[in-house]
């Protein structure tokens, strides 16, 4: 605090000039703190201690910048994954959107499921029936159309909830992190199950991620002279699924270097954690955000359908990974 309390002093009783320096030592503070919507729980204390560890120059545990490596995942780690993704719903607006120019669709499922609001049919179409959904709702388009429409859609669609756009629904602590290891030399990578140009249009302006950072699942495309002009065409097949085993697969191809921290909510990430604490020194870092406040978000984990923490949960445990406890440990979920 050096001169403050000769500040104060100097103040001589003034009101005006001690709450100046109220509202100076409070700022000082905030600034200081480069997590300010955590709570001083034992999960933040685990993650500052980490970034000290490596990148403490003389700590036996330092690693050199280019080997900081940081991978999130996104649904339900960056931003909300309930009640449904937030891909899927943009599929089920494409469908609805789509469906004058398919009146076969009336009959056949799991488009049917769709235009009637079925969700219970359209979950037991299983993931045959959600693949069927994106592939025919995302091709068939440039790349540069498809980001088109992402970008339109996102600018219009509201969150059923909480009414407000999906890129609101960021979790702001996660934000504050992406930012403060970025401060410590970090590169930042986003690892999803989501499509990756469904992510791409927008990671950037929302986590500071840009697109070359962005990894996820794909369907194929093809070059092709349209109009005299050269695009990439988007297929209806699968080109790979970056979710469970297929993570530490993609970070493999597209980063080559193993992460040294790994940020995820699901056993959908239970590999990529596995993959990046498994691997002995230096110091690691693997970590779980658990919904478990129903008031300001929601709340779940071994039993949903959506973003389910069951085998992961039980992994961290044995694993040392930290579990972040989202009502405990954040003193607040979105930005106001």
């Amino acid at each position: 605090m050096f001169a403050i309390q000769d500040f104060i002093k100097s103040a001589r009783g003034g009101t005006l000039a001690v709450t100046a320096a109220l509202l100076f030592v409070a700022s000082a503070y905030a600034q200081s703190d480069p997590l300010p919507s955590w709570n001083d729980t034992a999960s933040k204390a685990a993650i500052v201690s980490f970034v000290d560890k490596v990148t403490g120059q003389g700590s036996p545990e330092f690693v050199p910048e280019p080997e900081r490596i940081a991978v999130f995942d996104n649904d339900g780690t960056l931003w909300v994954e309930h009640p449904i993704y937030t891909q899927l719903a943009f599929a089920l607006d494409r469908v609805k959107l789509l469906a004058p120019q398919h009146p076969e669709w009336k009959e056949t499922q799991p488009f049917k499921a769709v235009l009637e609001g079925d969700m219970t049919a359209l979950a037991a179409s299983g993931e045959k029936g959600l693949v069927e959904l994106i592939m025919t709702t995302h091709a068939g388009m440039t790349s540069s159309d498809f980001q088109m429409i992402v970008t339109d859609w996102l600018a219009s669609a509201r969150d059923p909830k909480f009414k407000r756009p999906y890129t609101e629904l960021v979790y702001q602590p996660m934000v504050e992190l992406l930012a403060y290891l970025r401060a410590n030399g970090f590169k930042t990578f986003i690892v999803s199950g989501g499509g990756i140009e469904f992510m791409r249009p927008w990671a950037e302006k929302v986590y500071g991620v840009p697109p070359e950072q962005v990894i996820g699942s794909s369907i194929k495309t093809e070059f092709r002279m349209q109009d005299d002009m050269p695009t990439l065409y988007r297929l209806p097949e699968v080109n790979f699924i970056d979710d469970k085993a297929g993570k530490p697969v993609g970070i493999n191809q597209q980063i080559g270097r193993r992460p040294i921290a790994a940020f995820g909510n699901s056993d959908g990430d239970l590999q990529m954690l596995q993959w990046t604490t498994m691997a002995g020194a230096p110091a690691r870092l693997g970590v779980l955000i658990h919904h478990t406040d129903a008031e300001r978000e929601y709340a779940y984990d071994r039993d949903t359908e959506f973003g389910r923490l069951d085998k992961a949960l039980d992994a961290a445990a044995i694993a040392g990974w930290t579990v972040v406890d989202m009502k405990a440990d954040w003193k607040q979920v979105f930005k106001d």
